[in-house]
This record gives C-alpha cells, sequence and structure tokens, in this order.
C-alpha cells in the first residue's frame, strides 16, 4: 500500500562519507520517554510526525558504524545525518611535520589491524613497526564522523573514546626527511596505505622539495565535498545518481567556477586519492585516475632524485606557506607535477627569493600556481576560484586574465615564464626539441627537430611526457623567456618547456606539463634533462 509522505514530515536526510543517500537506515529518536522509530526512504529522506524539540537519535544500518547523536528537530530545518562505511582507511595528524615532531595515527577500521611506517624513495623502506591495534570492546577501532558537512569542519577522527592517555595513538617523526607512508593491513588482509611528510629539523641540503599538500586536500573528495564535486557549498539533497543529478553531468554550459563565494575544505579528512597499492613499485605504471597527479606520482618523482644522487629536504606546501620552509637557507627550490594551488603569501615569498636574492626554482610540473587560496587556519583554506567566466577574452578580442591567480594577484607567468591554458588538455604526447644548442640537452645527443619524451608512466592519459595538463608563454612571461622544446599535442596544446634568468644570478626552468615528472624513471631524454638542469642550478 502507498504511504503519502508530507514535505512538513522532513525529519533530515542520511548520507554516507561520500554524501551518497542511504536508504533503508533504521533511526530511533527518543524524546522524554517518547520513541519513534522510522527509515529512511530512497533518498536518504527521514520523515516523520515529530514534535519540534531534542531528540537523542541512534542511527544503525548493517555494513555503517551505528552511532548516537543529539538534535532538535526544526520545522524546515532538515538535519543532515552521515554515516560512515566499514572499511579500512586512515590519515595522519598533522599530516606534515618537522623531524623529531609527533603526528597521531588515526585509523578506521572494523577489524584489528596491524600498522607500520615506511620511507618512500628510490626504494620503499621499512622505518619502524608500530604494532597492531584492537580492543576490548566491540568494534572499537571504527571512527565516528560528524554529521552535517564536515568536509568544511574535518574529520576529527579520534576525538571520541581516546581519553585515556594509554588509548592516543601518536609517533615521533624520523630524523631523515622525505615522503613517509603509513601501511595498515587488516586479519583478513585488506591494505590502506597514506601520506606523511616528514621535513627536517634543520637545513641538510642545497635542494628544497615541495610535496603538493595544498592540491591533494583540493582534490580529495572524502565527506562529499572537494574542489571539483560542489566546490562552493554542499546542495541541500544529497546525491541518489551523481550522472543524472549533478550539474557536473547534467548540464552542457556547465562552469565549475562561477561563484565569488566558496566554503572551506578541510585538511582534516583521509585521502584515499593517494592511496598506494601494497604492491606497487616505484618504476610500475601508476594506475587510477587520481594517483597520476597527487603523491603517487610525486613519489616517483622524489625516487628519481635519490637515483641520480641528489640530496634534498623535503617540505609541504603547508610548511612554505606557514615559514616552516626558510627558502635563504636553499639554493634551488623544486616544485612538480601538479602544484596547481598556491597561497598569494607563498607566491611573493617564492618570487622575491627568485628575483631579488638569486634563487633558483626548477618547475617539474603543469597546471601550477594557478588558483589562489586562503588559509582560515593552519587546517582550513579556501580555493579562491572566483568566477572563471572573467578567463574568456573581452568583447574587443583582447585576453582576459589568464589564469584564477591572475584574477587575485598576477599572472603565474610572471615567475614560472609559462601559465595553464586547455589547449591540448587531456591528451599526452612527446616533445621537440627548438633549442638542441642549449645546455640542458648535453648529453642527451638530440638536435633540432629531435623527438624525445615518448615513454612515461602515466596511465590516465598515455602518450609521452607533454600531457593531461600543460603550460605555454602568455604576454605575462618575462622577456628573456627562452623555448627549449615543445609537446606535440593536437590543436597547439604542446607543453611548452622554458627558461628565463632573473637578475643576480636567478634561474627559472619550468617542464609545463603534468606528465614530466611520470616520465623521470622511464625515459632517459627527460631524465637528463632534468639532471642537467639540477646540476646548473646547483653550482
Amino acid at each position: 500500500m502507498a504511504t503519502a509522505l508530507r514535505p512538513e514530515n522532513l525529519v533530515g536526510y542520511v548520507s554516507d562519507e561520500r554524501y551518497v543517500a542511504l536508504p533503508d537506515v533504521l533511526l530511533e529518536f527518543e524524546d522524554a520517554g517518547r520513541v519513534w522509530q522510522i527509515r529512511s526512504s530512497a533518498s536518504g529522506a527521514v520523515r516523520g510526525e515529530l514534535p519540534p524539540g531534542p531528540y537523542r537519535v541512534v542511527l544503525a544500518r548493517d555494513g555503517y558504524g551505528s552511532k548516537r547523536v543529539e538534535i532538535d528537530v526544526l520545522p524546515g530545518r532538515p538535519h543532515q545525518f552521515r554515516l560512515l562505511k566499514d572499511s579500512l582507511l586512515g590519515y595522519a595528524w598533522p599530516k606534515c611535520v618537522r623531524s623529531g615532531e609527533k603526528s597521531e595515527f588515526r585509523v578506521h577500521s572494523d577489524e584489528p589491524y596491524k600498522l607500520s611506517l615506511w620511507r618512500y624513495g628510490w626504494k620503499k623502506e621499512l622505518a619502524r613497526p608500530v604494532g597492531w591495534f584492537d580492543e576490548h570492546g566491540p568494534r572499537a577501532t571504527v571512527q565516528i564522523t560528524p554529521d552535517g558537512d564536515y568536509t568544511q569542519t574535518g574529520a576529527r577522527w579520534n576525538k571520541q573514546g581516546y581519553t585515556s592517555p594509554h588509548h592516543k595513538q601518536f609517533i615521533e617523526a624520523p630524523e631523515r626527511s622525505g615522503l613517509y607512508y603509513f601501511h595498515a593491513k587488516t586479519e583478513s588482509g585488506r591494505f590502506f596505505s597514506f601520506p606523511w611528510v616528514v621535513a627536517p629539523s634543520r637545513a641538510t641540503a642545497p635542494l628544497a622539495v615541495l610535496a603538493n599538500d595544498i592540491n591533494w586536500n583540493a582534490y580529495n573528495n572524502f565527506g562529499g565535498r572537494s574542489n571539483y564535486i560542489h566546490p562552493d557549498s554542499f546542495p541541500p539533497t544529497p546525491t541518489v545518481n551523481a550522472r543524472l543529478e549533478l550539474r557536473r553531468y547534467t548540464d552542457p554550459q556547465h562552469i565549475n567556477y562561477d561563484r565569488q563565494d566558496y566554503d572551506p575544505l578541510s585538511f582534516d579528512r583521509p585521502e584515499p586519492i593517494n592511496h598506494i597499492p601494497e604492491d606497487a613499485q616505484i618504476d610500475g605504471p601508476i594506475e587510477g585516475r587520481a594517483a597520476c597527479h597527487v603523491a603517487p606520482a610525486e613519489w616517483r618523482m622524489f625516487g628519481w632524485l635519490e637515483r641520480e644522487g641528489f640530496a634534498y629536504d623535503l617540505y609541504s606546501e603547508t610548511q612554505l606557506h606557514f615559514g616552516t620552509l626558510d627558502l635563504d637557507r636553499y639554493r634551488v627550490l623544486l616544485v612538480g607535477v601538479h602544484p596547481e594551488y598556491w597561497s598569494s603569501q607563498m607566491y611573493d615569498k617564492v618570487k622575491r627569493w627568485v628575483f631579488e636574492r638569486g634563487g633558483r626554482l626548477v618547475y617539474l610540473g603543469g597546471n601550477g600556481l594557478n588558483c589562489d587560496v586562503e588559509f582560515l587556519d593552519e587546517t582550513t583554506c579556501i580555493y579562491r576560484n572566483d568566477d572563471s567566466r572573467r578567463l574568456r577574452p573581452t568583447e574587443s578580442g583582447k585576453p582576459g586574465y589568464e589564469s584564477r591567480f591572475h584574477l587575485r594577484h598576477e599572472s603565474e607567468a610572471n615567475l614560472l615564464g609559462v601559465v595553464y591554458d586547455d589547449r591540448g588538455i587531456m591528451t599526452a604526447a612527446p616533445y621537440r626539441v627548438v633549442d638542441g644548442s642549449h645546455w640542458v640537452f648535453a648529453g642527451t645527443g638530440l638536435g633540432e627537430g629531435d623527438v624525445f619524451g615518448e615513454r612515461c608512466q602515466h596511465e590516465r592519459i598515455p602518450g609521452g611526457a607533454s600531457g593531461h595538463e600543460t603550460d605555454k608563454r602568455s604576454p605575462s612571461s618575462p622577456a628573456d623567456t627562452k623555448l627549449l622544446a615543445k609537446g606535440l599535442n593536437p590543436d597547439h596544446g604542446g607543453a611548452e618547456m622554458v627558461i628565463h634568468h632573473p637578475p643576480g644570478g636567478a634561474a627559472v626552468f619550468s617542464a609545463g606539463s603534468i606528465c614530466w615528472a611520470s616520465s623521470l624513471l622511464v625515459d632517459d631524454a627527460v631524465s637528463t634533462i632534468t639532471a642537467n638542469v639540477l646540476r646548473r642550478f646547483l653550482e
């Protein structure tokens, strides 16, 4: 028998960690000795004839963690209930520290698990076993996520049920800087890995390298939002079918960034996009849609540095913003893969270091420094996408702004020599040499017109070192920006490999491609060119 559902009886919605509607969740509402039992509908809606006021609510569904919450039922203000799927996930908090500092490991598991810490360089090296974790209480290693939009406030794991000092789960960062990964493995064999950036307590090498943790956070959709899914704010109802509901898929004229204001995104969340499978090898393919431009791809770049004998200190982008990285203690700064999101403070620090104090910048990425980020505190930031329609050419035909960063600050081409545009997007190809006499090609055997960079570990967009997203020169590029090679992508969309020399011995080299770093380990010419640049800049 059909049941009429009245809109005024809407209490709220139930969704999972990706803001997908959860039907058939049993909810028990209790108030002053009275109890109401309700099941969520196909849309995740919770409807019932409940008098307004405070309630204690129990939620349960097979395959998800049950929980108790206290809410106020208010007419016209549906509550967003959230449940967490049984699985294996984790993250370190803070995610980026200095040697000797401590982080808390926050793991969600519905069965006992073993944890160990590994350093990811040219080889995976066991740093230390951490131990086995289980509890006397049933399912006590299952985490609890808050209700509502916790992409803004953080997942806040380990905040409940970890009151005893004996239950605190802290680990001290090793002395050696680098990219570390925690390996979590359950009794039944499920595996999950999550990264930890360890910066040095003091400078140990002339080369500083950045891990792109602001970019990781932008693409992280845990909790149901990222800078690509609901970037401005949560919609009022959870998703039932993305292809039928999200404007990204239903509107052919959709522009992802068509607002001036965007809700913040918290770093306090696990990052499934950075998971590296247990059997993945550094010289193997980079599998998966996201892995090719976040930490798994950056690992290949760090490993290449160690294979070639370049000593380096690793920092995160957030550590550059908040002052942990003192650029004046280094000769060269290396950024790579996809450093799309920088704060204007970071940009100005690096630009002054280069143009005023002779710093040398090596940019081995694509679509970099393309959007301004505003930090609200050390755990939360707003991605200032602005209204990207302003990037289109003006009515007079003159070029508009060159990037989202240009909308709020200046074009990143002023520093990098190149700036991203969408010609050639989602294609990949080799490069062709333009200036074969330049010293960057020494030892490669390449001359003008020769092609290189055919091999790449990047499996999402296979085809060569110029790809995925590519950068080119613009009117904002410094006058002495020299074109060394150009990608063979269609629509004149190939990456432009350039170099320019600000006064005072400074230098900037840009590869202009997300795929470049994924070719370092497998393409001899890409490797030799990059090594030539680093050795010359480190002199």
